[in-house]
């Protein structure tokens, strides 16, 4: 297949990865094909459905190198869901009637791209691949290659998704300040809330990071500057069983004893029992385009922190949210790695015409390569068993059971 024009787009919540990938696709293009045409569809499926669009112009050519030292996407995001045409219709991105995958595929058709790279999560990347079949069906042949965008790292078959790693240092260095506060008051309860709707990777990669932090650090426990204070003393994820009265009672002995608790917070955990409580009270739960809940108007941090400082005798309380400090940074040296490589392929896959979504594959010997779009999936769990986090687990002193359902 000749390729003469390529679209990218990028889409979903930011993750630390998204200008990084771009400038990778843009440099790779630039480095085998540079008679290959590049465009980027802005905000992603909103630009594509407005034919809102970017000419990657010499200039960016000669200058991507300068997006790997940017967070954010350059060419800008958006929750869109094509197949909610309720929802374009009220945000006025298509007319009444219209389907929306017919619209972004006849935009496609009519700019004549060739490849389009999508650089986001499962429904981001599933959803080109339906684009590129009602092409295919109505006699227009497009090459879709994707590359897997989310901090939670919950992709199937995917082991590590782009800006996941980065995201968990960026939470560790952002808990490194907020567990600081641990003596603005005695019997100090702090929850840090970290991104995770369905999935505890990220919480318990950032306790990780955390906890290899406080392994370089030097303390003098004589005046006060203790590891045990500044360590965190229980790890929340959606794939564990909540279990608030047993762990109010072996956090009130920290508490006692120490003087404060730290807790490692999955914005997700606990989530069905405060939506049933919610409900329960005749409150309306808030869900986004793609039936979520809406996490920031539940709060659970909140919720958690209610629950607990009764039972702790908390006399203050903090909580602070990192995730937005966390998905916007630029790409750590490990991610740029990563970065890079699934770039260099992505744009091979796409000069061969073989679709997929770039990562390694954990259904193939973690093999790297274009893993078919059928086997794409998302809500992939953290696997709780493994050595390392029930290790980290064992020493906070912390029992773990699978939640119920959870099957890993």
């Amino acid at each position: 297949m000749s390729v003469r024009r390529v679209a990218l787009l990028t889409a979903g919540g930011f993750a630390p990865c998204l200008s990084s990938a771009v400038g990778g696709l843009i440099e790779r293009y630039s480095e085998i094909a540079p008679e290959v045409e590049l465009i980027a569809y802005e905000h992603g499926y909103h630009g594509l459905l407005t034919g809102t669009k970017i000419l990657i112009d010499d200039e960016a050519r000669r200058n991507a190198r300068v997006l790997h030292r940017f967070g954010g996407s350059p060419i800008g995001n958006s929750r869109v869901k094509l197949t909610n045409a309720a929802d374009l219709v009220k945000r006025g991105l298509v007319q009444e009637g219209q389907d929306p995958l017919q619209v972004a595929a006849e935009q496609l058709q009519a700019d004549e791209v060739d490849v389009l790279h999508t650089i986001g999560g499962d429904d981001t990347n599933t959803t080109a691949a339906d684009l590129a079949r009602y092409l295919e069906e109505n006699g227009y042949h497009m090459t879709v290659v994707g590359l897997p965008k989310t901090i939670d790292n919950d992709v199937v078959p995917i082991r590590q998704s782009l800006g996941a790693w980065t995201a968990a240092q960026e939470a560790s260095e952002f808990a490194q300040n907020v567990v600081g506060e641990h003596r603005v008051s005695p019997r100090m309860l702090i929850v840090h809330e970290v991104m995770g709707r369905n999935c505890g990777w990220l919480t318990a990669a950032a306790a990780r990071k955390y906890r290899q932090w406080l392994d370089t650090q030097e303390w003098v426990p004589s005046i006060g500057l203790s590891r045990e204070r500044w360590d965190i003393h229980a790890v929340f994820v959606p794939e564990a069983r909540l279990d608030i009265e047993g762990e109010a009672a072996r956090l009130r002995g920290v508490m006692d004893e120490v003087g404060n608790v730290n807790i490692f917070l999955s914005e997700g955990a606990g989530v069905p029992e405060i939506v049933a409580e919610l409900e329960a009270k005749g409150e309306e739960v808030q869900r986004d385009p793609f039936g979520h809940v809406k996490l920031d108007t539940i709060n659970p941090g909140n919720w958690f922190a209610e629950q607990f400082a009764e039972l702790l005798g908390a006399e203050k309380v903090l909580v602070q949210k990192s995730g937005y400090f966390s998905r916007s940074a630029p790409a750590n040296d490990e991610d740029i790695l990563l970065i890079k490589s699934m770039t260099d392929l992505a744009v091979e896959c796409a000069l061969r015409d073989e679709s997929g979504v770039i990562g390694h594959d954990e259904e193939d010997g973690d093999r790297l390569k274009a893993v078919p779009f059928p086997r794409i999936a998302g809500g992939k769990p953290f696997d709780i068993s493994q050595e390392w986090f029930t290790e980290m687990m064992g020493e906070l002193g912390q029992q773990v059971a699978p939640a119920p359902g959870v099957e890993h």
